[in-house]
């Protein structure tokens, strides 16, 4: 089983807290922010991030503009969003910006493991998929030497 690092980006502290001691529990690396600026700072530190669980509805940058620069300076990241009731036609147009899949707040957390797992698994194919196409460009380079 893959081991994820994951992103925790909500603005309400408690619901971190919890999620992340409920999530650490099950043996992921778990960093959390409380603001979409925060966490575009810290992802640039930790740019081995595997999956950013998002929540849409943040002051400040909004999970969907946290989304949109999230996908243009890390493509490689996935991104789950989490949203409320009200703001399922945010989370539906994350998905249309690029995100990964969307749950509903509050989430079982063997739903989000499941999601964070697919998450993971497609961010690691896709860096395996650049990793050969570096190989086979570097081999199609020699080859014409």
């Amino acid at each position: 089983m893959i081991t994820p690092k994951v992103m925790l980006v909500d603005d309400e502290a408690p619901f971190v807290e919890t999620m992340t001691k409920r999530l650490a529990k099950r043996n992921l690396k778990v960093l959390t922010s409380f603001s979409g600026e925060e966490a575009l700072e810290m992802l640039d530190i930790n740019r081995d991030t595997d999956v950013v669980i998002l929540d849409v509805k943040m002051p400040g940058m909004n999970g969907t503009e946290t989304l949109e620069k999230i996908r243009k300076q890390f493509p490689l990241i996935e991104v789950i969003m989490l949203t409320g009731h009200g703001t399922v036609e945010a989370a539906i147009e994350g998905m249309r910006l690029g995100a990964f899949d969307f749950l509903m707040k509050p989430c079982e957390i063997e739903q989000l493991m499941a999601k964070v797992q697919e998450a993971t698994q497609k961010r690691r194919n896709h860096e395996e998929k650049i990793r050969e196409a570096k190989v086979m460009e570097v081999l199609a380079t020699r080859s014409l030497e």
